[in-house]
């Protein structure tokens, strides 16, 4: 505990005790929920005597400031209403253009995504939003016995004592190579890889080496806000890509395109939040604008691993290496706390960003690339995979299913692959009124709406991977008793 300030004209020891125990829950020095010394170690770190504390201590109780419990010690309450005491403001913050656009682009975009009002009181909460993750399916077993055995491994040793590639581990950048030809038919080498906390951080970096104001984005549309957020951070015009059945759509992209444009960003093995497929000639004429034009296709190959319903198209990357970027990451199909990732671009480019990185980063984890390399190349990541496609297939159909029974007026478009299902609405259908609809019930949606720049489609989003069956079947019933 700090100093007790000094005692104001004529005020008591207790009193004095009370008010520096008040002002530092006031000010969040002393949190909610947070358990105080006992009034012994308060008198002697005090130098005041054990009566005077325990008065102190019972005021601030019935003032509601503290929670004394029997046998169990003193408290911090939840704070009184009202009596919040801002903190002093300091001098006014001079931002730069960056932080502008940022700060702006989180509060249009990636503040509102799957945002819903509070479940009703007394309901549990069944949440169908984007942004939960696989519940239940994560190799705990077999990531720990990666790292114990990459902790004693040379490697581990020799990073520890020498500077670290910035690309990350050479063995990791390895493992993926082989893991990416074999199962994505990338075209690629070491050399072309750069490990990365994740897809975010790859956006970011490509976006402060690509794109500045005056430059054009192309993005999907609708398409990942995270994408949208780090090319506006960096003052680059977006330009929205209209996505219909077939993927992207590529007439208009063709002809409509500006000059300015220096990348496209695309998901075409499975397309986000819509999960279609781009289709061949599609691909095909994406290629040939972007062999003509200069312009880097950027491929997130996001949901990749997580094909259950056929094999995974081929890369786009692996047609043309030297016009694609592929960026890939682990969250989706292991966990988001493993902070693991890379992106594959042609070797120059590469070198372009490892002399930038360590202005911003040295290098990702190294212990945890070590263990990635023996997760892949040892085999565990593909008998987890096999487990967790079969799982999400069985949520998947169990969502479908409860669709057909509960709500046979919609027609849900089956995934393929990720974690999410598309659920167009028929005419007339809104998916904000749906949505609060839904969340009176106390079921979490996502709207398609959340992701576009442009009207579009009016369509529902439902996560399942982080949910079982049983808990599936009873959100869609409450859902369907909620939208007659």
């Amino acid at each position: 505990m700090w100093p007790l300030s000094p005692a104001l004209p004529a005020e008591p020891q207790h009193a004095r005790v009370a008010r520096a125990l008040r002002e530092a829950v006031r000010d969040g020095r002393l949190m909610p929920g947070q358990k105080l010394p006992g009034s012994r170690e308060l008198a002697r770190t005090w130098n005041l005597a054990r009566n005077t504390v325990t008065d102190a201590l019972e005021q601030l109780a019935a003032e509601g400031y503290l929670d004394i419990r029997q046998r169990s010690g003193c408290y911090v309450a939840d704070l009184p209403p009202g009596a919040a005491v801002p903190a002093p403001a300091g001098p006014p913050l001079v931002l730069s253009a960056w932080a502008r656009r940022t700060l702006e682009g989180q509060g249009r975009w990636s503040a509102g995504a799957g945002a819903v009002s509070s479940p009703v009181s007394g309901l549990d909460w069944i949440d169908f939003r984007l942004g939960r993750h696989s519940s239940g399916l994560f190799p705990s077993a077999q990531w720990a016995q990666s790292l114990w055995t990459q902790s004693l491994s040379k490697q581990a040793h020799d990073a520890s004592y020498t500077p670290p590639d910035p690309r990350g581990p050479l063995i990791t950048r390895l493992a993926l190579c082989e893991w990416l030809r074999r199962e994505r038919g990338a075209r690629v080498t070491p050399e072309m890889i750069l490990l990365t906390g994740g897809a975010q951080e790859a956006l970011d970096a490509l976006s402060r080496l690509l794109l500045e104001a005056g430059r054009v984005a192309v993005l999907e549309d609708p398409g990942y806000l995270g994408a949208r957020a780090a090319f506006s951070a960096s003052g680059a015009s977006i330009w929205p890509l209209e996505v219909d059945t077939h993927g992207a759509s590529a007439e208009d992209f063709v002809a409509d395109l500006p000059a300015q444009a220096v990348l496209a960003y695309l998901t075409p093995g499975c397309q986000f939040p819509s999960g279609v497929t781009l289709s061949a000639a599609r691909r095909s004429a994406l290629l040939a604008w972007s062999r003509r034009s200069g312009a880097w296709l950027l491929e997130d190959d996001y949901a990749a691993d997580l094909h259950y319903a056929a094999r995974p198209p081929a890369s786009l990357q692996g047609q043309a290496p030297e016009r694609v970027l592929l960026l890939g990451s682990f969250s989706q199909s292991l966990a988001p706390a493993l902070r693991s990732g890379y992106l594959v671009a042609p070797a120059h480019l590469i070198e372009v960003l490892t002399r930038t990185r360590p202005v911003t980063q040295r290098t990702p984890p190294t212990l945890d690339a070590l263990a990635l390399a023996e997760f892949l190349s040892g085999g565990g990541y593909a008998k987890h995979l096999r487990r967790a496609r079969s799982e999400l297939n069985r949520r998947h159909e169990a969502l479908l299913s409860a669709l057909r029974e509960g709500l046979p007026a919609l027609r849900p478009r089956p995934a393929t692959a990720g974690t999410h299902l598309y659920l167009p609405l028929p005419p007339g259908w809104r998916e904000q009124d749906l949505q609060r609809r839904a969340a009176e019930a106390g079921v979490g949606l996502s709207r398609a709406g959340e992701y576009r720049l442009r009207a579009g489609e009016e369509a529902l989003l439902l996560a399942f991977a982080h949910l079982t069956p049983v808990t599936i079947r009873q959100g869609v019933e409450r859902l369907a008793l909620a939208l007659r």
